[in-house]
């Protein structure tokens, strides 16, 4: 029991949900989830980030040996102003229309999380071929959360030394909240760690609900 109070398989490539899961003193066993992540016709943000979150979940949990013993986590975050979904930029000017488009205003960040773990169902024979390890579908539990956020007006020129800074070439909406991209950030209602990736109050929420509690034993350290 002490190893699942601080173990747990991710679905992520982000450096930052891993770290966030750190911060609970959490080490997160990464797994691999390749999906599409092309958005639907007139899909919204919210159904975007669940969709991919779930699917993030159900493809890494697939690539788990039978039987899982520890809970699986995946999460979807977008940036959204209009309705729009902002990606990561794929060049400087792709960049400066996005920090354009959120200069002086208000945009949100959205994250859906998605989070599996084995279940036993006795009257389900175990063994059945349903793609699932131990034959059996997972239990799921999701959560989605809003944060927003202010920019206050950025100018160009900033907007230019803010690209060759580097650090927006990686990130969805052209900015980082807990870097440099912070001095933006006139005012933020909700959760900062959602903005950052991961919202940590409501994942910690659906981990005690799994039988991980992030403040019992030693925290583990930094992966």
């Amino acid at each position: 029991m002490a190893a699942l109070s601080i173990d747990l398989y991710l679905a992520s490539s982000s450096p930052r949900r891993r770290e966030l899961l750190a911060q609970l003193g959490l080490r997160p066993r990464l797994v691999a989830a390749e999906i599409d992540e092309t958005p639907a016709p007139n899909e919204s943000a919210e159904a975007y980030v669940t969709r991919i979150a779930r699917a993030k979940a159900r493809a890494g949990w697939t690539t788990l040996s039978a039987p899982a013993q520890r809970p699986l986590l995946a999460a979807d975050t977008a940036v959204v102003v209009d309705d729009r979904i902002l990606g990561k930029p794929v060049d400087a000017e792709h960049a400066l229309r996005m920090l354009a488009l959120l200069s002086g205003r208000w945009h949100s960040v959205l994250t859906a999380i998605s989070l599996l773990s084995a279940a036993t169902d006795p009257e389900r024979p175990r063994g059945s071929d349903d793609g699932t390890p131990g034959g059996q579908p997972p239990r799921e539990h999701r959560v989605l959360v809003r944060t927003e956020v202010r920019m206050r007006p950025i100018g160009r020129h900033e907007a230019l030394a803010y690209w060759a800074s580097g650090e927006p070439r990686d990130k969805a909406g052209a900015y980082a909240v807990q870097g440099r991209g912070a001095i933006f950030v006139e005012s933020l209602r909700g959760s900062y760690s959602n903005v950052v990736g991961l919202p940590l109050f409501e994942t910690a929420g659906l981990l005690r609900e799994h039988g991980i509690d992030p403040l019992a034993g030693e925290p583990a350290p930094t992966p």
